[in-house]
């Protein structure tokens, strides 16, 4: 418990320097940009269109108010890849200032995930525009969307940190874990109905996959107008939390043996 409060002190400590290297994420992913923040609306924004013509047209899924549908799965899956692609990097990525200072370590991995964060809140321009365009009926139950994304941050955070370090010993992860990521999106009901699948695959979706029940609570709260069912949002919340005391516990481990690997 002495331990656990040191560390949120620390974090209290920096909480500075994470603001710092946020903004120093976001300004260098956007740098020399013409278009600038726009384009955290635009290119989900085209990629959803793209999705939509395939889909709705070649393989012709028959889902209620599928543009809407489709930016959902897309918007949070693409938040889910983004932060954690970005985390297995920031560990080895931060070597030779790991070297030079003392700062926690977490500290790099949170504000990666975080940046993240904030362009998946710029993100959301883009899913309201498609809201007003595919007529979708705004209610007060869209106000619990925060909710959902405080799982998927925490989630994300707790699968950030396991991945940041064991990506120190093994570099090989990185393409072992675009592999899996790939798969991942396939076995999300992202732009297909759950109800193609083969009752077995469902159940070992709803099972296994936390992103099936984040992208399902958003769609619920936005399309059913409804506040998604109890177990999903508990299951959702202890899957998350699950990952970040894995994730954390695995990270506090190891991280005194990162300087002779970075």
């Amino acid at each position: 418990m002495n331990k656990m409060s040191a560390r949120l002190q620390g974090l209290y400590k920096y909480r500075a320097l994470v603001k710092q290297l946020v903004l120093k994420d976001i300004k260098l992913k956007y740098r020399r940009s013409f278009l600038g923040y726009v384009w955290s609306v635009l290119n989900p924004l085209m990629v959803m269109v793209v999705m939509y013509l395939v889909f709705s047209h070649m393989f012709r899924f028959e889902v209620q108010n599928y543009p809407a549908y489709l930016i959902i799965g897309q918007t949070l899956f693409t938040f889910m890849t983004e932060a954690t692609n970005q985390a297995l990097f920031s560990i080895t990525g931060n070597g030779p200032l790991l070297k030079k200072v003392y700062v926690p370590k977490y500290i790099f991995t949170l504000s990666k995930v975080t940046s993240s964060l904030v362009n998946l809140l710029f993100s959301l321009g883009a899913m309201v525009i498609v809201f007003i365009i595919s007529k979708v009926q705004f209610s007060f139950y869209m106000l619990l969307v925060p909710v959902v994304l405080v799982e998927v941050y925490i989630f994300c955070l707790g699968l950030g940190l396991f991945l940041a370090q064991i990506t120190v010993f093994f570099r090989d992860i990185q393409y072992i874990y675009s592999v899996l990521t790939t798969a991942w999106m396939y076995l999300t009901p992202l732009f297909y109905p759950m109800e193609q699948l083969p009752e077995a695959m469902q159940q070992a979706i709803m099972t296994f996959n936390p992103m099936y029940h984040y992208v399902t609570q958003f769609r619920t709260l936005v399309l059913e107008q409804s506040i998604p069912d109890i177990g999903t949002l508990v299951y959702g919340f202890v899957l998350a939390f699950v990952f970040l005391l894995l994730g954390t516990c695995s990270f506090l481990k190891n991280q005194d043996k990162f300087i002779l690997y970075i």
